[in-house]
């Protein structure tokens, strides 16, 4: 009997980091300011126990996506360690891990949410009172922005090393590594940022995203070439 070995190349890890970029990049903010995000209300914790309770389908689904992405996540860590890996192996391995790291506190995250759900639909409102099943609501929401916040400042330290790995890397263009360095840079602000000031609303990382964007177009166009 024969075995064989499966092996993946370069080209094959980039159209896969790129696939699951790519989808990513299109439901997560579905999810993010859409299904979840027009519900939330931080001035009026009262508005967003009604506003969940009205739309827990939507709600509901924005979680699902949510984990999707957290998936998703794990498959994008493999194939772009994958793909950076001969630039440097034990940087390609902990940008990989950073990002680990990253959805592991996403999935964490959604939980909360889950937690959110729960407070609404678990207790009848006349024993607890709809003040404190809104507080209860509002704290669990919290909590999830909270890990959210924690959890881009860590994304932000995986794309400074991709951004490192890339400028190294003979077959990518140095200014894609200069992106994903800003990029990295951005999130890392916004992250730390809400975490040390409740009064944070530059979002850098709305500017300087753009080194995501050019490397899934890259991945797909000149990466698969390879």
């Amino acid at each position: 009997m024969s075995t064989s070995q499966v092996t993946i190349t370069r080209s094959q890890s980039a159209v896969i980091a790129a696939i699951a970029l790519l989808i990513m990049a299109i439901i997560a903010p579905i999810a993010v300011f859409g299904m979840i995000g027009e519900m939330l209300d931080v001035a009026d914790a009262t508005k967003t126990f009604q506003n969940i309770s009205n739309g827990q389908s939507a709600f509901r689904t924005g979680i699902v996506i949510l984990l999707v992405v957290a998936v998703l996540d794990i498959v994008t860590s493999w194939a772009l360690y994958l793909f950076f890996h001969q630039v440097n192996d034990r940087l390609s391995l902990l940008a990989a891990w950073f990002r680990l790291v990253y959805t592991a506190i996403l999935a964490a995250a959604a939980f909360f949410l889950i937690q959110a759900l729960q407070w609404i639909n678990a207790a009848p409102i006349n024993a607890l009172g709809t003040d404190l099943i809104a507080f209860q609501t509002s704290a669990a929401l919290q909590n999830f922005q909270n890990s959210w916040n924690i959890g881009l400042a860590i994304f932000g330290f995986h794309l400074l090393l991709l951004g490192y790995l890339a400028y190294r890397a003979a077959y990518l263009k140095k200014i894609l590594g200069v992106l994903l360095l800003v990029a990295g840079l951005g999130y890392i602000i916004d992250g730390f940022g809400k975490l040390l000031s409740s009064g944070y609303t530059m979002e850098v990382s709305t500017f300087t995203f753009i080194g995501e964007v050019v490397l899934i177009f890259w991945l797909f166009i000149k990466g698969r070439r390879l």
